[in-house]
């Protein structure tokens, strides 16, 4: 039965110390993609989010306007961005 037990102890703290050895998120600067052109309601909007989402994580928030083909510019180069939560989208 102490067996056991502590098999299930070791097995637990071997799940967890891997995600104990992570970077807490964000380890670096976030981009909020804006897909429209500065100066437009949704680049008015996504300053002040950004703004506050940098404020909340700690951690600077770039705003980059990609803006064309009606939004998708800026929707396509968030689709093929790299999968790791630095890269979002304000629509």
């Amino acid at each position: 039965m102490l067996g056991r037990l502590l098999g299930s102890a070791l097995l637990a703290a071997g799940l967890v110390s891997p995600a104990l050895a992570q970077d807490s998120y964000p380890s670096r600067p976030v981009t909020m993609v804006v897909p429209f052109p500065p100066g437009g309601v949704a680049d008015t909007v996504g300053r002040p989010v950004a703004e506050a989402m940098a404020r909340q994580l700690k951690q600077s928030v770039v705003v980059e306007n990609k803006a064309g083909a009606g939004g998708g510019i800026g929707m396509a180069y968030v689709a093929k961005a790299k999968p790791d939560g630095y890269t979002m989208l304000m629509a």
